[in-house]
């Protein structure tokens, strides 16, 4: 597979994906853009790994834990954009559902990326550890936090109980 190839096939997944860690269309596009241009200059070895696309999450996400340590020194305030998210969840209206990703957008890093990880891009334990360069078992715990934080949020603000149940993985 080209370096082309693949950009075409996944870079909409990629965006989204980013969309989702940081919570800021403008940024995450950068994200994106940054890391494929670091993944383009390593394009060989990347490809030749068991799965590129895993590589690449991962250079995503330590993109961002960068990105976030940068920010925090400089202080740096970003504007949310409100736009609404296509979904198949029926029970949650646009209101419910910007409002349920702004508390996911609230909770800490590694908690976010293991819920977005999981529910969004839809792997399992080993792949998204292997991702945040963490123990299958540090990956539960995060996404079992991260869940009990949203659930506490969510009972508070009265939206419908929609979250997911823990899962057996």
């Amino acid at each position: 597979m080209t370096f082309e190839e693949y950009v075409l096939a996944r870079g909409p997944a990629l965006v989204r994906l980013a969309r989702l860690l940081v919570d800021d269309d403008h940024r995450a596009d950068d994200l994106v853009q940054d890391v494929l241009a670091k993944a383009y200059q390593r394009w060989g070895r990347i490809v030749s790994a068991d799965d590129p696309d895993r590589y690449v999450r991962r250079m995503l996400v330590n993109a961002r834990n960068s990105w976030w340590r940068r920010a925090a020194r400089r202080h740096e305030v970003s504007v949310p954009e409100v736009r609404p998210v296509a979904t198949t969840d029926p029970p949650l209206d646009g209101a419910d559902r910007d409002a349920l990703w702004q508390l996911v957008a609230a909770l800490p890093g590694r908690q976010r990326a293991a819920l977005v990880l999981r529910y969004y891009e839809d792997l399992d334990d080993v792949a998204i550890a292997e991702i945040l360069g963490c123990s299958a078992v540090t990956v539960r715990t995060h996404v079992m936090r991260g869940l009990a934080a949203l659930r506490a949020t969510v009972g508070d603000a009265g939206f419908p109980e929609t979250m997911p149940t823990r899962s057996k993985r």
